[in-house]
């Protein structure tokens, strides 16, 4: 997360608890760290967003990829399934290489926060719904072979997040392919695979 001048309070406070809870886990963190961090009191904080929980789940409402992604099903669309899926594929990498940390967050923390896994699914499940409909109505338009629309999107999702979870902590588990060169070949093979 970048940090910059004309940030609001809520936007300070969400930056430094993201950058604090990926740094030392939630539990370690305290709400005057996070205060402290942003430049603001304690008492600011839980004005803002009353605990520490919703400070978190709303740093994931403020940053996760959900609303991006919908926006791009609904506006960017052209009905050329490569064209498509790379540009589906980019985004989605984009996004979740600029969230990383929430990313991180999420994976170390799912266990240790009561409805945590629940809550950050939003947002998968969400780009799984826009992904089966694109798929389905891709099929009805015979630009589709016939096939489970659901399964469709579950595999396209899978490799992607497969993809980042690679690059995720910086020491790519597989260096000699770059995410770029790895996003065609994989839309290309999708392509070919779906085209009839």
């Amino acid at each position: 997360m970048s940090e910059g001048q004309n940030l609001s309070t809520s936007d300070k406070l969400l930056i430094a608890a993201i950058d604090l809870f990926a740094e030392k886990g939630y539990k370690s963190v305290t709400t005057q760290e996070i205060a402290a961090a942003a430049g603001l009191s304690e008492k600011t904080l839980f004005r803002q967003f009353g605990s520490k929980q919703n400070l978190l789940e709303q740093a994931f409402d403020r940053f996760h990829y959900a609303g991006e992604m919908v926006r791009l099903f609904n506006e960017r669309i052209v009905w050329d399934l490569q064209r498509d899926l790379l540009l589906i594929s980019r985004t989605y990498h984009e996004i979740m290489n600029r969230n990383r940390k929430m990313i991180m967050i999420c994976i170390k923390e799912a266990d240790n926060l009561p409805g945590l896994e629940e809550y950050t699914r939003n947002s998968p499940e969400q780009l799984m719904q826009a992904l089966t409909e694109y798929f389905t109505t891709m099929t009805e338009q015979g630009k589709l072979v016939p096939g489970n629309a659901r399964v469709q999107a579950v595999q396209f999702m899978v490799m992607n997040y497969g993809a980042f979870l690679n690059h995720l902590d910086d020491d790519a588990n597989f260096t000699s392919v770059s995410l770029e060169e790895f996003i065609t070949a994989s839309v290309q093979t999708f392509t070919r695979a779906l085209t009839p």
